[in-house]
């Protein structure tokens, strides 16, 4: 299991879940078919800038420290790199195509950004739609897109 993959996995459980302690998130991992030790858990906890947060209930959970876009935006150039198999670009629509298992969670990476570039995405099981604006700008972020894939696993 990549890094990058797990660490999408974690955030998307994070965010959906009110999860509190390492083994509960350990639980949860297991949950979605994810095995990690402890000390991944604690890593990854570390990297991501996960903290501890009392939500609107008082609870402590844990919840990401955002610090601006730029770890994001590092997370989504290595994510693209790892998991994206193919790219095309019909019109104003990019058709993104991945490992399986891996479309919505590259897709919720895409969605936590807000970029302009995008109005919005439709995620399957390996298979991505981002509609832009409009074709130039969709053909703008098919170029960026692109400059990140890995070409040992893109088709």
């Amino acid at each position: 299991m990549k890094k990058s993959i797990r660490q999408a996995r974690i955030e998307q459980l994070i965010n959906q879940y009110p999860i509190g302690t390492q083994e509960e998130l350990m639980e949860h991992l297991q949950e979605v078919g994810i095995q990690a030790t402890q000390a991944t858990i604690s890593r990854d906890i570390r990297e991501m800038q996960i903290v501890k947060a009392q939500d609107g209930h008082g609870h402590l959970r844990y919840t990401i420290f955002k610090a601006g876009n730029r770890s994001e935006e590092e997370h989504l150039r290595e994510t693209i790199n790892e998991v994206v198999t193919g790219l095309e670009q019909v019109e104003f629509i990019n058709i993104v195509r991945t490992l399986p298992s891996n479309g919505n969670l590259l897709a919720v990476i895409f969605d936590d950004l807000n970029l302009p570039e995008i109005s919005g995405t439709l995620a399957g099981h390996d298979t991505i739609f981002i509609i832009s604006p409009s074709t130039e700008i969709a053909t703008k972020l098919h170029d960026q897109i692109a400059s990140e894939m890995n070409p040992e696993i893109a088709h």
